[in-house]
This record gives C-alpha cells, sequence and structure tokens, in this order.
C-alpha cells in the first residue's frame, strides 16, 4: 500500500519532494518510504533520489499494471472499474470466464502481459510475447436477448480503432468482420464469446477479449504471422505507450457496453462502414467448403458482407460463414 501511495505522490510532484514531507503527508516512517522506493525501481520506475533535496519520479514503465493503466484511464461508468492486471496468463478470455463462474463484477477488465495460450477466431492462436502487446478481455453481463448482442465483436473493431487513432493519431481501417488493419497488415485480433443459460437461453456472460501489436519486431512474429501482421512501432516508427493505448480501449469498450445497452448502434455502423477496407474491392470468400471471388459491395445493417458474386448474384455473408482475404494479400 505504501509503494502505490508513494507512487501517487511523486507523480504529483513538478520536481523533488522530501522524505520529511512524504512521511508526514503519507504517515509512514522514513524507512517505509525508502522501502517503497526500492520496491518501485524493482518494478521500472525511474526514481531520483538527492541528499537535501528528497526524491523525484523521472520515468515510468511501459507496463501493462494497474497502477499504471489507472494513471491514465480515470473514471468510467462500469467497464475497467474491476481490473485484473496479471504477469502471465494462458489467455486472458479463459481467466475471465473463471472470474465470470466465481462472481466478478460486470466490466471487469482482465489485462496481461504475455499469454501461453492466446487465441484467436476459428481457433487460431494469437501470438502474445511479454512486453510487446496489449491483451485485455472484457467480461460484461448485459440484460439483453442475444439477438442484441451480435454487432459487438464489430463494434469492438471500431473502438480500437477510435482508440490508436486518438492515442497515436494514425487512423486504422478495418478488415471485414472485425480486424483492424495498418497499412493492409493485421494489427488487432477479437474475440468475442458467449455463455447462454441452458434452460432459458438467457444470457449469462459475454467476454470480449482483445489484442493489439504494440512494439513487436518482424522477430517476433512467426513466418507465416509475419507476412500478414504488424505492430505500432513498426507502422509508426516510434514507441507507443502500452498503459495508455490500454487505459483508452477500456474508455472506448465502456462507451461501447452503453450504446449496445441503449441499442445506439448507428454510429458505429457508419464509421465501421467507413473504415472498411474490402468495399469497392474484389475479395476471396474462404468457407467450408472451398473459395470463392466476389466483389464487396456494403456493410448491411447487422455488419453482415454484402458482395456480388461471379454469377452477378448479391448476396450477404456472415463471419460465422466465411472469412474473407484479398486476392494479393491480407487486405489487397
Amino acid at each position: 500500500m505504501s509503494r502505490q501511495a508513494v507512487l501517487s505522490l511523486l507523480r504529483q510532484q513538478e520536481g523533488f519532494v522530501s522524505g520529511e514531507e512524504i512521511s508526514r503527508r503519507l504517515g509512514i516512517s522514513r524507512t517505509a518510504i525508502w522501502k517503497a522506493v526500492d520496491a518501485l525501481r524493482r518494478e521500472g520506475y525511474t526514481v531520483e533520489a538527492r541528499t537535501g533535496l528528497g526524491y523525484r519520479l523521472l520515468e515510468a514503465p511501459d507496463a501493462v499494471t494497474e497502477p499504471e493503466i489507472r494513471h491514465f484511464l480515470g473514471e468510467t461508468d462500469r467497464v475497467g472499474r474491476t481490473l485484473v492486471c496479471l504477469e502471465e496468463v494462458d489467455s486472458t478470455n479463459l481467466r475471465a470466464r473463471q472470474l465470470a463462474a466465481e462472481g466478478a463484477a460486470d466490466g471487469t477488465v482482465v489485462v496481461a502481459d504475455r499469454q501461453t495460450a492466446g487465441r484467436g477466431r476459428l481457433g487460431r492462436s494469437f501470438q502474445s510475447p511479454g512486453g510487446r502487446g496489449i491483451y485485455l478481455t472484457a467480461l460484461l453481463r448485459p440484460a439483453l436477448p442475444p439477438e442484441r448482442l451480435s454487432p459487438v465483436t464489430a463494434m469492438a473493431g471500431v473502438a480500437v480503432c477510435r482508440a490508436v487513432e486518438r492515442i497515436c493519431g494514425a487512423s486504422p481501417g478495418l478488415k471485414w468482420p472485425n480486424d483492424p488493419v495498418l497499412e493492409g497488415k493485421k494489427l488487432c485480433g477479437i474475440l468475442t464469446e458467449l455463455s447462454l443459460e441452458g434452460e432459458t437461453g438467457r444470457v449469462q456472460d459475454l467476454v470480449l477479449g482483445i489484442g493489439i501489436n504494440v512494439s513487436q519486431r518482424p522477430e517476433d512474429f512467426t513466418p507465416e504471422v509475419r507476412e500478414i501482421a504488424t505492430s505500432l512501432a513498426q507502422a509508426l516508427g516510434r514507441p507507443v505507450s502500452r498503459p495508455a493505448l490500454a487505459a483508452e480501449v477500456i474508455r472506448e469498450l465502456d462507451r461501447l457496453y452503453a450504446a449496445l445497452t441503449a441499442g445506439e448502434i448507428a454510429p458505429y455502423l457508419a464509421e465501421y462502414r467507413r473504415r472498411c477496407v474490402n468495399l469497392g474491392r474484389t475479395v476471396r470468400l474462404l468457407g467450408p467448403d472451398g473459395g470463392e471471388t466476389a466483389e464487396a459491395l456494403d456493410i448491411d445493417g447487422d455488419f453482415g458482407l454484402v458482395v456480388r458474386t461471379a454469377d452477378g448474384g448479391i448476396r450477404t455473408v456472415r463471419s460465422g460463414e466465411v472469412s474473407v482475404r484479398g486476392l494479393y494479400g491480407y487486405t489487397e
């Protein structure tokens, strides 16, 4: 507790603050202050100490810990009021589902520095090296019928794009159905899982998992993933604060939850259409029965992809039916 109190006080100061002042304001001993500063240094904080002046915080680590995320987050309505920050986990979605079974609060967010068994859509793995990305899952308990929840994954894609744009200045596109992309490569994976009550079919909970590539280098991806994936650092040529971006994503998910509950989907649909990189292009539809080419025409009101097939027919495909790839690359 004293470690976090000392950190909070140091953050409030523009310069040095004496040990005597820290002791007076926090009601702790000089020994406790020294131990707190030592603990902060071991966690990656750069704290300068000068005789006669005291202490000052020079630099904070790029860590997805609760103190760092809270520093940027501020107050939210529901999502992020409870944060569970882990150094390592098999999957943030799996951990969120465990917490749901234990009665965790609506809006609980699980964040991990590293996943050992990160998962993507259709049973794929999601590479999640430590210190490189943001891997988080929001546990939601919406009092809505299942059919009202179908847009949530696409809306989350919009939410991630908004967060990246606000923090980084870059404007990601969206590859249908829900992949934020930069420079034609995948930046983020989103996996939504819904639990229903067996007898009534009522929604028990929804876990919304998001993995964002922040500072991965090309060698951090396996060769096959390297061809289709990028990170913010690669695309922008500069570092991006993981805790700042994580906080912004959580804020956007809080706004998404409020919009979903209120049925205010139209702004997300309009922005999804604007960001969708597939529209107006020829795409390859990949399904269990093989693949075919089609022209992507529009996004319908349920975030389905409206296409014109080779025989001139118009139909709408859903994310559970097919995947979409470009003819010459991930998006192109």
